[in-house]
């Protein structure tokens, strides 16, 4: 079964001077372009490709990589604007429409906004939506503690920074857990550090243990190196002067600089640490 908004895996079926012809099965051909056609391809091939429809609303296969898919959240930067809502660029030729009753607010040429990619089941077309609150946390969590998900950040607030994980669940990473800058729309990777009784979901950077000692290491070892290899925190320094260089806790610090002191890598003075 085809799935409009998603890459599909089809059949070539023939192949004419303006493009190949995919078995869509109860979408019927599927016209994959001239252009998106390797020389290599041949009647009998499978190929993957995107499937969306055109203005005409006629499926249409591409070979070229949105930034997302049905069912994710992306930031995307609005392209232009009409009566009827704004046009997205998602990385393909066709802009992805956010009607007005989509809009917190009135969306503006230039600036990028978190959406929510979907089929509307009203027209059957791919639409956005910046009401991104109403398609998450649908679902109860399962994540383990520890678990390792994927963030999209899409909010800051004086506790921390607001997440969506695995394009299902809201989450937070708390100030005196972030350690690298971040920024409205950056994805990355996180780990689940507890789900409350009310299903929130908090969040932080580095594993707990040696694996999450690790991390904090390879940073600081980064940071002598560039630093001629002496750092003026140690054993003595104020929590305070640690959170401002690294943006984590005493404890965190002196855990990884262990790490690599056990490894041969540094020497510890109360006040500074040296690379060997």
């Amino acid at each position: 079964m085809i799935e409009f908004g998603k890459y599909n895996k089809l059949i070539v079926v023939k192949i004419l001077e303006h493009g190949a012809y995919l078995d869509g099965e109860e979408q019927g051909e599927i016209l994959m372009p001239h252009k998106y056609v390797e020389e290599h391809v041949s009647v009998g091939d499978e190929v993957e490709v995107f499937v969306y429809k055109d203005t005409d609303d006629r499926p249409i296969a591409t070979k070229e990589r949105p930034f997302a898919q049905v069912g994710d959240f992306a930031c995307l930067e609005v392209v232009d604007t009409n009566q009827y809502g704004a046009f997205l660029d998602w990385g393909l030729i066709k802009d992805l429409f956010i009607p007005f009753r989509e809009q917190k607010l009135k969306m503006e040429v230039g600036n990028r906004y978190i959406v929510h990619i979907y089929i509307d089941t009203e027209t059957e077309r791919i639409v956005g939506s910046a009401k991104i609150e109403k398609f998450l946390d649908n679902v109860p969590p399962t994540y383990a503690i520890d678990e390792k998900v994927d963030i999209l950040v899409y909010g800051y607030t004086d506790l921390g920074y607001n997440c969506i994980i695995n394009n299902l669940h809201r989450g937070i990473i708390y100030q005196n857990e972030i350690f690298d800058d971040l920024h409205f729309g950056q994805e990355t990777s996180a780990y689940i550090k507890k789900i409350r009784e009310d299903d929130k979901i908090d969040l932080y950077f580095h594993k707990k243990g040696l694996e999450g000692s690790q991390d904090v290491a390879d940073i600081i070892l980064d940071k002598l190196k560039n630093n001629s290899g002496i750092l003026h925190l140690g054993d003595k320094s104020p929590s305070e002067q640690i959170y401002m260089e690294f943006g984590i806790s005493k404890k965190q610090f002196k855990k990884a600089a262990g790490h690599l002191y056990k490894k041969g890598l540094i020497k510890i003075n109360p006040e500074k640490i040296e690379l060997i």
